[in-house]
This record gives structure tokens, sequence and C-alpha cells, in this order.
């Protein structure tokens, strides 16, 4: 099954449980992860493990603590950089309309945007960073971040494990089902942006008027 040119099942199954955890822990908690695919990584690694290739309780333990302490090295980088990080040049790793639009998205859902930016790629690498910047209150951050990493992982893992139990030769469906799980996490941010959009012409035409 390829994803971007690249076959997930034989790469997740070649990086083991130590490459998933690093691959998860640098998307959600290095600004350079924004371009992994943890989403449709959780869940195809879910649906090995129900084919006996990963331990589903291990697998499940590993990710979780990935994606919990990803967010807390996140947060600590926001805390520390702080508003340099809006200032900082666009590189190849780094574009700074990445932590605009998670701005965003943490000015109108305020600290919960820990737990629902988890399921918006680009979005859950930069809500943590974002958190720190605004000096959310730790004790909120930690039961935000268990709440998402647990909800995320688990519910992911747990999805692909049951699909892969249930479902005869589910293999044969795998890339329409990481799809849907791609666009559905896309979707919420486009349809954001298209809001934000149109609300900025119709300030523009006010002022226009």
């Amino acid at each position: 099954m390829e994803y971007f040119g690249f076959d997930l099942v034989e790469v997740i199954k070649t990086v083991g449980y130590a490459g998933l955890f690093g691959i998860i822990f640098a998307e959600t908690g290095l600004f350079l992860g924004f371009f992994l695919p943890g989403d449709s990584l959780i869940f195809v690694a879910g649906f090995l493990a129900s084919q006996g290739f990963f331990g589903p309780v291990l697998l499940s333990v590993i990710l979780f603590v990935a994606a919990f302490t990803g967010n807390l090295v996140g947060y600590e980088f926001g805390r520390r950089v702080g508003p340099r990080l809006f200032t900082r040049e666009d590189s190849l790793l780094f574009r700074k309309d990445h932590v605009t639009k998670t701005k965003k998205f943490y000015d109108k859902y305020g600290g919960k945007t820990v737990m629902i930016a988890r399921f918006v790629p680009i979005v859950r690498t930069f809500a943590p960073i974002l958190a720190g910047v605004a000096g959310m209150k730790y004790t909120m951050f930690l039961v935000y971040n268990v709440a998402g990493a647990a909800l995320w992982t688990l519910g992911l893992v747990a999805l692909g494990y049951f699909l892969g139990t249930s479902v005869p030769n589910i293999d044969k469906y795998l890339l329409p089902i990481v799809l849907v799980i791609v666009v559905g996490s896309v979707l919420p941010g486009v349809i954001h942006l298209y809001r934000d959009r149109r609300e900025s012409l119709r300030e523009q035409a006010g002022k226009g008027e």
C-alpha cells in the first residue's frame, strides 16, 4: 500500500516499535514533523497488530507515550522560545503560515485545541508549541494532552485492530480506508480556512463601502 510513493505497510514493518515511537514523537513534538502521516500510520500499525505483527497492548502503550511526551517537548519549546517563533523566517522545514493557522485554531478553541488538534494534520504539530507560547497553565495542558493522546493513538489502533480481525480480506481495502482517514483529518482544517477566508473577504468588503 503506497503513501506518497512509500509502501506504508513495509515502512512500518521495517521501523518497528522504535521507529513508530520516533515518528509519532517527532510529529507531535517537533515542528519539523508536520509532514509525517500520523493518522494513517497509527491505523495501519493497528491493522498489523491484528495480523500478529505487533502486540496490540505494547503498540498502544508505545504510541500513547510517544504522543504524550512529544507534546510535552512541544510545550516546553513554545514556552522557552515564545514570541520569537512568529518572527522566524520560512525555511524548508518551517513555514510561518503553519503557526498562524494553529494560532487561529487556538484562539477559537482555547485549551481544548491541544486535544482537538490531534486529529488535524499540521495543527497537531504546532498546537502544543502554541500552548507553551500562550502560557497555558501546565496542569490544564497535561489534562488535554493525556486525553488527546489517548483518543488519537488508542482510538486509531483499536480501529485498525478491529477491522483487521472482523473484516475478511481487509488488506485489499487498506488504501481506500487510509484515504478516508486522511481526508477526514484534513477536511476540518480546510473548512476552517475557507470560513476564515470568507469572513476576511466580508470584512474587506465592509471597509470598502
